[in-house]
């Protein structure tokens, strides 16, 4: 394996492959539009904790963190079906004990803390969680596992019919102690995800990467208006929507009103099999509709 790559990050354009070196998904080129390749992200949770970051030296986690201020709004589309949104009636956090006493077994938390991948797990009951951490799915309890930072129960941000609290904690702790290639989950939130709603979307390679895309990440930039990108595929999405959480809003801003002020008139660097489209529109409301869950 010559010329495979361990880990691809953030890229720009012109450094985008034209295949993935892990393997993945053979038939299919890079994606015009998103900067982010594939990589288990949270594989570079500890690292970032470990390392010193431009906040005084000081761990992130520690830092004050303000939702408002930190987080992207934004909501996910498949075809004209709203199956996700994060707007700002989700952003509320707390603390780890907080959270203990306000979740129920089958609950799904999300951690989050400045400059850092969000970080999803299942809670299963007695003060603990399953969750995907460092290419192992573990059982740990929930204070460990959210290594100081706040969380929020993300039970409402997917609209898919979840299955019922006993099916989601078996789903979890069945996969406990699975780890590196027998994984079949990119990142915590596509395995949590999957733990709560059972479909194969959340999985790798789940679907099929052919004719139009289906899915689109709409990003709210203010003003009644947003920045939406288009997907073949769910896990593709979430990798883009990790992304954008992870280098921040004041980030993903910039770096879209870099790109329309250069791209509108001009496009992006040829790239053949382009596998995702951008364009701007006014953020529209979300259908109240539920996507059929017994599409699998």
């Amino acid at each position: 394996m010559g010329n495979q790559v361990e880990k691809l990050t953030h890229l720009n354009y012109k450094e985008v492959p034209t295949a993935d070196p892990t393997g993945m998904d053979r038939d299919e080129g890079p994606r015009i539009g998103v900067s982010y390749i594939f990589s288990n992200d949270d594989d570079e949770l500890e690292q970032q904790q470990d390392s010193v970051h431009d906040l005084g030296g000081e761990n992130p986690a520690l830092q004050p963190y303000d939702p408002q201020l930190h987080e992207v709004e934004c909501s996910v589309y498949y075809r004209d079906e709203c199956i996700y949104q994060k707007s700002g009636g989700h952003l509320s956090t707390y603390t780890p004990e907080n959270l203990l006493n306000r979740c129920k077994p089958g609950d799904l938390v999300e951690f989050v803390c400045q400059a850092q991948y969000p970080h999803w797990v299942v809670y299963v009951g007695d003060f603990q969680v399953v969750h995907l951490h460092r290419l192992e799915v573990v059982n740990s309890f929930l204070t460990d596992a959210s290594q100081g930072r706040r969380g929020r129960i993300a039970n409402q941000l997917y609209r898919y019919k979840p299955l019922s609290p006993a099916a989601v904690v078996r789903n979890a702790l069945e996969q406990v102690g699975c780890k590196d290639r027998d994984l079949s989950w990119r990142n915590s939130e596509c395995f949590a995800a999957w733990c709560r709603y059972g479909k194969r979307e959340f999985k790798i390679g789940g679907e099929l990467r052919i004719g139009k895309q289906p899915y689109r990440l709409q990003i709210r930039l203010g003003d009644k208006r947003s920045h939406t990108l288009e997907f073949q595929s769910l896990e593709d999405l979430i990798m883009e929507k990790r992304r954008n959480d992870q280098i921040g809003k004041a980030a993903v801003i910039q770096e879209l009103s870099s790109h329309l002020q250069t791209g509108n008139s001009t496009p992006l660097p040829l790239i053949s099999l382009p596998l995702c489209h951008v364009r701007t529109q006014p953020f529209p409301q979300p259908s109240a509709s539920r996507p059929d869950p017994t599409r699998c």
